[in-house]
C-alpha cells in the first residue's frame, strides 16, 4: 500500500525498483564511455565474464593486428578469444549491448553512436572477441605471422610462438561480434545515446 492509499496495479512493473537496479549499469557504462574518450582505460583488465554485442554497418582502418589470447575474469576464469587491435579506424555507426539478469527481469543496456550524427573515429581500439562476422577486404595481409613480431598496430603483440595475423588496412561491412572487452586510446562518439530498459532490444 502506498502513502496515497492506492495499491499498485497487479502485473505492473515496479519502475522505481527497476531504476534502482539499472542505475549501477548506467553509471558503469557512462564511466566506461568517458574513460574510452579520455584514453584512461588500459587494454588489460578483469572482464565481467559475460560477452556483449558489438556491431557496425561499416568499419575501415589503417592497420590491423590480431592474435589468440585469454581474457581473465575477476574470479580467475579464462575466456579464450582473439585479441584484435585496430590502428586508425572510422565506423559508419556503432552499437554495443549487453543483456543482464536482475531481480526484476532481464535488463538490456545499449550504447549507440554515429549514423546521421557522423562517423565514429577510433584510434588504437583493442577488442577481445569470441567471434567476428562481416564482409571484409584486407590490404597487404600476413596470416600465420608470429604474434611477438606483429608491428602494424603499436603495442599489439602476443607471446612468441602464438598464431597472429596483420594487415596494412582493412574494410569490413556488416560487422557483428561478441566481445569480452573493448577499449580505445582515443574514442570519439558522435551522437552518443545510452538506453537501459527491461527486455529491450540488443544490437542484433
Amino acid at each position: 500500500m502506498s502513502r496515497t492509499g492506492r495499491r499498485p496495479a497487479e502485473g505492473g512493473t515496479a519502475w522505481g525498483k527497476a531504476a534502482l537496479v539499472a542505475l549501477p549499469a548506467v553509471a558503469a557504462v557512462a564511466a566506461m564511455s568517458v574513460g574510452m574518450a579520455q584514453g584512461v582505460l588500459a587494454s588489460s583488465f578483469a572482464v565481467s565474464g559475460k560477452a556483449f554485442q558489438v556491431s557496425s554497418g561499416r568499419l575501415s582502418s589503417k592497420g590491423l593486428a590480431s592474435f589468440v589470447d585469454v581474457a581473465r575474469a575477476a574470479d580467475g576464469e579464462g575466456h579464450a578469444g582473439a585479441l584484435l587491435g585496430i590502428g586508425d579506424a572510422r565506423l559508419s555507426d556503432i552499437c554495443q549491448s549487453a543483456r543482464i539478469d536482475t531481480p526484476v527481469g532481464a535488463v538490456v543496456f545499449k550504447l549507440t553512436a554515429g549514423g546521421k550524427a557522423g562517423q565514429v573515429a577510433v584510434r588504437n581500439l583493442v577488442l577481445h572477441s569470441q567471434d567476428l562476422a562481416g564482409d571484409a577486404e584486407f590490404g597487404d595481409v600476413q596470416i600465420g605471422r608470429d604474434a611477438s613480431t606483429l608491428d602494424r598496430v603499436p603495442g599489439i603483440r602476443g607471446e612468441p610462438g602464438r598464431f597472429g595475423l596483420q594487415a596494412a588496412d582493412v574494410t569490413v561491412s556488416g560487422v557483428k561480434s561478441h566481445a569480452w572487452s573493448a577499449t580505445g586510446g582515443d574514442f570519439r562518439l558522435k551522437g552518443l545515446s545510452l538506453d537501459v530498459s527491461l527486455d529491450g532490444r540488443t544490437c542484433f
